[in-house]
């Protein structure tokens, strides 16, 4: 299927749009690395907050400290989590098991 064509101004909005986006899912990462948010509180969050909610389950879990790629991949698997799953479309129990794991 080949992408819509845009005028220069729609294609200029829309990457400032994604440059937005990507900047507020770094800040979001970055407070989880740094302890100011806990993972629980994020994956609540997932649910009403767009860019909380599209990021990757994996790449929030290897933003806490302490977990590297080896012990999420673990983790997503014993909880039974797709690695390409996004925190919005986690489910209540998988956000309750992940929250109880990480701690």
């Amino acid at each position: 299927m080949p992408l819509p064509s845009m005028t220069p101004e729609q294609r200029k909005a829309a990457l400032a749009k994604a440059a937005e986006a990507r900047k507020a899912r770094t800040a979001l990462l970055d407070s989880l690395r740094s302890g100011k948010a806990k993972l629980s509180e994020v994956l609540h969050k997932a649910k009403s907050d767009p860019i909380a909610g599209k990021t990757k389950v994996s790449q929030l879990l290897r933003a806490v400290p302490g977990l590297g790629p080896a012990k999420v991949s673990a983790l997503m698997d014993e909880i039974g989590i797709d690695p390409d799953r996004r925190a919005g479309g986690l489910g209540d129990r998988q956000r309750q098991q992940l929250a109880t794991a990480v701690g």
